[in-house]
């Protein structure tokens, strides 16, 4: 090998005449300062726009990435990063490979967090939000959202995401919402929309309605409460009397204020029951000796304990039977001041969601303040109540808690709860009481708990036939959504098929409406006086949905408040008089799921069949915006807007804790790129697996660092080589040395591993298996062998013009295969070499790989020579060690191999190859002493030092030199002097 000659000095100084690499490209990226001048730059050539147009001149076939909104209030964290980049890299290899990849960014605008702002904003200057004229107010969102849509866009810019920035969608645009609305109307005009009163997740804080992708389970501590209903009437299955009569159910419960909405108890047949009786409690205990108690088997003792109940005797069996025939009282029933409230009956009723895995066995039912309860209630008529306000407080009316508040306007809790529990301890119905810490739904947004509260609400239903004929893939949403995900969408990874098919299968109707002012209405009316199972209830009418979108169209949602709105979209067909006008906005998820009729469907450069080729998002979008977007589709197109699914998991510091601002580990993309740069934050991502959540810090970044500097050096070395490569005199691969065809060879297994990673979306295998043949394969075996090729031999010798015909190949393949992921970097080196004014790699595909190059056989061979060459580094390393040899150079070593591994082999391209003077290949017995490693049986390998002097140019020690017309050269570097 040439070694570097600075710093030898020899009475001829040849450094001169060596070939040495010239590059302007800098060891030092300095990439923070640099990036945005390449984003200047790629902006001035408008690379988006050319690659659309090149697109369009080739007839590609296109590839959409349907860019999930991310919500317009605020700046980036690093799980927007991850995000983006990772898109970016579908989007950028994608467009490599041949496809048209279009990329629309887009943000969700509307909603509730961007009104909350305003309202503090409202709040801060002692305005009443409800004094606010609602166009006032929703003009403030807007411009709010519009503020944060320009910050965004430059954050995502920075990180060299590529896209049409200049015309992304916003969910805010009047054409969005005209198409939203529609939308709405779809499932108006299908049959699917209702107005229902069933209990829905609630916000005190909020004052809406949310949907289950707008919940976030938190552990809370609740009171626990087991209380005693009584049985007031109970018969044997002859109708007799039982005498079960006036013994006590016992609940438990960690919601006391749905006490006062109980409407009945629940009791699961599958459960075995018993009658247990006090024998011995403590002086002044709620459970008192003689009580007698229904309880599960297996739950009693725990009941009795947390009564604090000394002895009790199970009395007998109690069955299924016999439960299904008692009616109870309410606890509250006859209580003084109760004005006959609770005077009503309350019947035990079997129900399977009913478990002996904690509580009593029974279940207080209250149908307006759970799920399990309000599916009882309806099946058995029971009668809903309406005793909790949007304000989280009870009726001002009710007897004993009228005012009583259960979470206040700051989500904390207040009287509601102790209220109920000291009123039912003061009648004696009560044996236990408590405090539990449980996971409980809480607003992901405001971050206070929710409560379950019976309100009339809008939805759409899942399980009722679909009335637009669209019934390939089923009849129901539902039944389209399921079969959309068994059989028209490919999910990375796997597992996420099973995951939201679960939540489909489960999921109840889909809540539709937001007790809110900023986003878009739900455009329909109701006939006054009319009921919601009334056939003309909700007005059906082509011409008054087709104006409404028409001023929607021109004027946006704010339309639907103008004054003489309602008379407006009526027309002449319609008394005003005799309709109401609905002023609640559509869930969010509405206005995203909505996204493919809008962007897909009506863009230039959405998809050609409105359906998107993927949707990338975090593992959350099962329930959020794959979920929203599926029901929506399934109910407008019947099926779902998506062919793949791709998703990634959560952002953890280096000890995998999830970030918070109090534990101060956020890592911030801003901090990253000003650190280190854009292309450190993307080597990140492809270097993590993003289908599980991934870990970032300083340490991990800084070992990011490192493999840049790695690659970004092999990248050097081979820009540094290249300025001398003449196309007009590159090697044809026949005429290649061994080893040349052997590298190309890799390079054809690479292009095939390279391809099928990118169209997998595995970044973290593509990348690792460039940067690996990058950093072992050529800076640790083919480069560091042909250095003295390229430095040394003469420029024109067949030998480094075909190591340089190589190198190019090299070059075109690595800046392409890496430009997705590393997209300033692979600009700068792309640029040391094409440095034209519209030059980009961006513009590039990858490069095809010629047939001729891959050959098996010879890529087998060559791995056994390698083998055989890792066994002389070990003999030389030891002699380096022993301070025998400074230099490979110094060695000419004797290497016994089999007769076969012999044939393989010539010695002075192996000599190369070791990096040796010299090496004699023998196919004697390898001898005792000889140095050999043991996973490489039948290579031994005796250590000799070359003989002769040392070139003054190459520096090989040969015994030729000296003897030419040079002094102190070899005869390969004397013809190379001329």
């Amino acid at each position: 090998m040439c070694a570097d000659t600075t710093d030898q000095t020899t009475d001829t100084d040849y450094k001169d005449t060596l070939n040495l690499p010239r590059t302007e490209f800098p060891m030092r990226a300095g990439l923070p300062k640099r990036e945005p001048g390449w984003l200047e730059r790629w902006a001035k050539i408008g690379i988006y726009d050319r690659l659309r147009e090149k697109a369009e001149a080739s007839a590609r076939v296109p590839f959409t990435l349907h860019d999930g909104p991310p919500y317009a209030n605020g700046h980036l964290h690093i799980g927007h990063a991850l995000n983006k980049v990772l898109k970016d890299m579908v989007v950028r290899s994608e467009q490599m490979m041949g496809r048209d990849a279009r990329y629309v960014p887009g943000w969700d605008c509307h909603g509730l967090p961007i009104e909350w702002k305003i309202e503090e904003q409202y709040r801060q200057k002692g305005k009443n939000k409800d004094e606010v004229p609602v166009l006032e107010l929703r003009r403030e969102c807007r411009a709010f959202a519009e503020g944060w849509v320009d910050i965004q866009r430059e954050e995502f810019k920075r990180l060299g995401v590529t896209g049409n920035w200049d015309n992304p969608y916003l969910t805010m645009d009047f054409h969005a919402e005209a198409v939203i609305a529609e939308e709405f109307m779809k499932f108006l005009m299908n049959g699917t929309l209702y107005q229902g009163s069933k209990p829905v997740m609630w916000s005190v804080v909020e004052k809406t309605a949310l949907a289950e992708a707008e919940v976030e389970y938190h552990d809370h501590q609740s009171h626990t409460i087991w209380v005693k209903f009584p049985v007031i009437r109970a018969l044997d299955k002859s109708g007799a009397r039982s005498q079960l009569r006036g013994v006590n159910v016992v609940i438990w419960t960690t919601t006391p204020w749905t006490i006062p909405s109980n409407r009945a108890v629940a009791f699961n047949p599958d459960l075995a029951y018993g009658l247990y009786r006090v024998t011995a409690a403590p002086e002044g205990n709620w459970a008192k000796v003689g009580d007698e108690y229904l309880l599960a088997d297996n739950l009693a003792e725990a009941v009795m304990t947390a009564a604090k109940v000394e002895a009790w005797e199970r009395v007998q069996d109690v069955t299924s039977e016999q439960l299904d025939l008692m009616v109870c009282a309410h606890p509250f029933r006859g209580i003084e001041g109760g004005s006959g409230e609770w005077d009503y009956e309350v019947p035990m009723l079997p129900g399977t969601h009913v478990t002996d895995e904690a509580g009593t066995g029974f279940v207080h039912t209250a149908p307006s303040h759970g799920a399990d309860d309000f599916i009882l209630g309806v099946r058995h008529g029971l009668k809903m109540t309406h005793n909790v306000l949007p304000d989280g407080s009870f009726r001002e009316d009710l007897p004993l808690f009228g005012g009583a508040v259960i979470f206040d306007e700051k989500g904390k809790e207040k009287d509601a709860n102790s209220r109920v529990i000291d009123a039912l301890a003061g009648i004696g119905a009560l044996i236990a009481r408590g405090r539990v810490k449980h996971s409980y739904p809480h607003s992901w947004r405001s971050k206070a708990p929710l409560i379950f509260r019976n309100t009339p609400q809008w939805f759409a239903a899942i399980d009722r036939a679909v009335g637009d004929g669209q019934d390939t893939y089923g009849k129901t949403i539902r039944a389209r959504a399921l079969r959309s995900i068994d059989e028209l969408v490919a999910f990375t990874p796997e597992t996420g098929r099973n995951r939201i098919r679960s939540m489909i299968e489960a999921r109840p109707d889909w809540v539709l409406s937001r007790q809110r002012a900023w986003g878009v209405p739900l455009t329909c009316f109701v006939r006054k006086g009319a009921k919601p199972d009334d056939a003309d209830f909700l007005l059906r009418d082509a011409a008054v949905n087709a104006r409404i979108v028409a001023a929607f169209e021109t004027e946006g949602a704010d339309a639907w408040y103008k004054d003489g709105a309602k008379a407006r979209f009526l027309g002449a067909d319609h008394d005003p008089e005799q309709y109401e006008q609905v002023f609640d906005v559509l869930d969010v998820w509405f206005d995203s799921g909505s996204t493919h009729a809008f962007v897909l469907r009506d863009r230039a450069d959405g998809s050609t069949d409105g359906i998107a080729d993927l949707y990338l998002e975090g593992t959350d979008q099962h329930r959020g915006w794959f979920h929203s977007s599926m029901l929506q589709a399934c109910g407008t197109i019947g099926r779902a807007p998506y062919r793949g699914v791709l998703t990634h998991g959560f952002t953890l510091d280096e000890k995998g804790n999830k970030m918070s601002k109090s534990l101060g580990n956020t890592i911030l993309p801003e901090q990253v790129v000003k650190q280190y740069g854009a292309d450190i934050l993307r080597l990140w991502v492809a270097q993590t697996d993003f289908t599980v959540d991934q870990r970032i810090g300083p340490e991990i970044l800084k070992g990011t660092a490192d493999s840049y500097r790695r690659l970004r050096n092999t990248l050097r070395f081979i820009l540094g080589s290249l300025p001398d490569f003449d196309e007009t005199k590159r090697v044809a691969y026949a005429d290649m040395p061994q080893l040349e065809r052997i590298v190309l060879h890799g390079l054809t297994e690479l292009d095939t591993m390279v391809r099928e990673g990118y169209a997998r979306y595995d970044f973290q295998g593509v990348f690792q298996t460039v940067f690996n043949f990058a950093t072992l394969t050529l800076s640790s075996y083919y480069l560091d062998v042909r250095k003295d090729a390229l430095y040394c031999d003469a420029a024109d010798s067949p030998r480094r013009l075909a190591a340089l015909t190589v190198l190019d190949a090299l070059f075109h393949r690595l800046t392409t295969w890496l430009a997705p992921v590393l997209v300033f970097t692979m600009e700068e080196v792309w640029l040391e070499r094409y440095p034209g004014e519209d030059s980009s790699v961006h513009l590039q595909d990858f490069p095809e790989t010629p047939a001729e190059w891959c050959d098996p056989e010879l890529w087998a061979r060559g791995l056994r020579v390698r083998e055989v060459r890792r066994v002389v580094t070990g003999a030389l390393e030891l002699a380096r060690r022993d301070k025998v040899i400074g230099s490979s150079l110094e060695a000419a070593p004797v290497v016994h191999v089999t007769e076969d591994v012999a044939a393989l082999m010539n010695a002075e391209a192996f000599a190369d190859l070791c990096i040796t003077s010299a090496i004699t290949i023998s196919t004697d017995a390898i001898p005792e002493g000889a140095f050999t490693l043991p996973d490489v049986p039948g290579v031994g390998v005796v250590f000799d030092l070359a003989e002769g002097e040392k070139c003054q140019r190459c520096w090989k020690i040969l015994p030729d030199v000296g003897t030419h017309s040079h002094a102190g050269v070899c005869a390969r570097c004397d013809e190379a002097l001329g």
